[in-house]
């Protein structure tokens, strides 16, 4: 039973995130940041012996309880553990397939139950007060632009900063995004997100690049692609102008263009597809926002909802 783990290993499972699953950058470090923490464990708490081989690499041999030991040690919120035994679990898996190991010691530890939070969108009359957008600045047809293709996509914040000028096909309404795991989708666009867009793309883009050249669609001060921490900044501001209260995030147009979608009668799996979600079920969380609505309404409408 091979029940050791080599040290060159952990660089391997690096380079087959990046290079074979393809990760997004955030999805990659985040894996090799938690895989560090357990490496670093490991060296700090297991005897360290050596193989028997040539090149006298260093092993380490781990049990289902050293693994429990560690995910107990980590002081941190369910979810955030739960990211850790998955990405622990997804490392062992790996390691199996490549029949380094013969068993995964990590398959009969449990993540934590995480309770569903339910995310922030805004209503039809919030998001078209946010949308109103005085335009003045060059800036403010880049910001319009921007909101008006995020409400008519869906798209995630970071596939939007990513965006270059050649993914947007204005004649054919579409744009092509680049999600997680560079999984490429098209989605559609409507007469506002196109008329923004085009508004932004003739007349003003070219200002914000002050004569430089940028592969990018939205553009900076600084004549570089926006970040998303500069949209994140400006979007808070415009929430603020618009009078809306709520905990802002960056993905709550996100989460709004679902939400809307599926008030008005669209398709589960169409908007997972849209989405550019995996799992249906990680769709359905928007269903459980539609729900709560009806509940609301009913309780609220109908005449014998109280006594």
């Amino acid at each position: 039973m091979k029940d050791f783990i080599y040290y060159d290993l952990f660089n391997e499972y690096f380079a087959y995130l990046k290079y074979e699953r393809k990760l997004s950058q955030n999805t990659y470090l985040s894996y090799k940041q938690n895989i560090k923490t357990w490496q670093n464990y490991l060296t700090h708490n297991k005897e360290i012996t050596l193989n028997e081989s040539k090149d006298n690499s260093k092993i380490i041999k781990v049990t289902d309880t050293d693994l429990r030991n560690f995910f107990n040690s980590l002081d941190l919120a369910s979810k955030s553990k739960a990211h850790y035994i998955t990405v622990v679990n997804s490392f062992y898996n790996y390691l199996v397939g490549e029949k380094i190991m013969d068993y995964n010691p990590c398959e009969n530890i449990k993540s934590p139950k995480i309770p569903k939070k339910l995310p922030n969108y805004l209503t039809e009359e919030e998001i078209n007060n946010l949308l109103n957008i005085t335009l003045i600045t060059p800036y403010d047809y880049r910001n319009k632009a921007m909101l008006e293709l995020l409400y008519a996509s869906g798209l995630r914040v970071s596939e939007l900063v990513d965006l270059k000028i050649t993914d947007i096909d204005l004649h054919n309404a579409l744009v092509r995004v680049y999600g997680k795991g560079s999984k490429e989708r098209i989605v559609p666009l409507n007469d506002y997100a196109i008329e923004a867009l085009k508004e932004y793309i003739d007349k003003y883009r070219a200002l914000l690049l002050k004569n430089k050249n940028s592969e990018y669609l939205f553009i900076n001060n600084a004549s570089n692609k926006i970040s998303r921490q500069g949209f994140f900044k400006f979007l808070k501001k415009e929430c603020k102008r618009a009078g809306i209260k709520k905990n802002i995030y960056p993905h709550i147009i996100r989460h709004t263009f679902a939400t809307h979608l599926l008030a008005h009668g669209a398709d589960l799996r169409v908007i997972q597809v849209l989405l550019g979600h995996e799992d249906i079920t990680t769709t359905e969380i928007y269903t459980h926002i539609e729900n709560s609505k009806i509940k609301k309404d009913y309780e609220m409408y109908h005449p014998r909802s109280h006594k």
